[in-house]
């Protein structure tokens, strides 16, 4: 199965929510794999949420009530579908792990 494949496993395994479409990041995913009714790929980034200081996720409130007032919740930048994160990946960082010092430098931590 190729990493841009979608199934109907992953969408059924998110809860949905009636105003929106909730799917699971897959690991180390960065975009959005949502396909529109032509069958191409959305391509968005996904993005960090902060759905509690949205507008228009508060008139609507599905998120917060479902979720609580903090979770951590991707959104697409142009479909606005959401990500939940990846169970697999117990590190928050949507732009990766990072690599590490090839020259196995550790730095102290800078003093105020």
């Amino acid at each position: 199965m190729a990493t841009g494949d979608t199934t109907a496993a992953d969408a059924q395994s998110a809860p949905q929510l009636p105003h929106h479409k909730v799917k699971i990041k897959k690991a180390g995913q960065r975009a959005c794999n949502e396909k529109n009714d032509k069958g191409k790929f959305c391509g968005g980034h996904l993005k960090r949420w902060s759905y509690w200081i949205d507008v228009v996720e508060q008139a609507c409130g599905d998120v917060e009530t479902a979720w609580g007032a903090d979770a951590e919740v991707y959104r697409c930048e142009h479909c606005q579908t959401l990500y939940l994160p990846n169970p697999a990946e117990a590190k928050v960082n949507v732009a990766g792990e990072g690599i590490k010092s090839v020259f196995g430098l550790t730095l102290p931590p800078k003093e105020k």
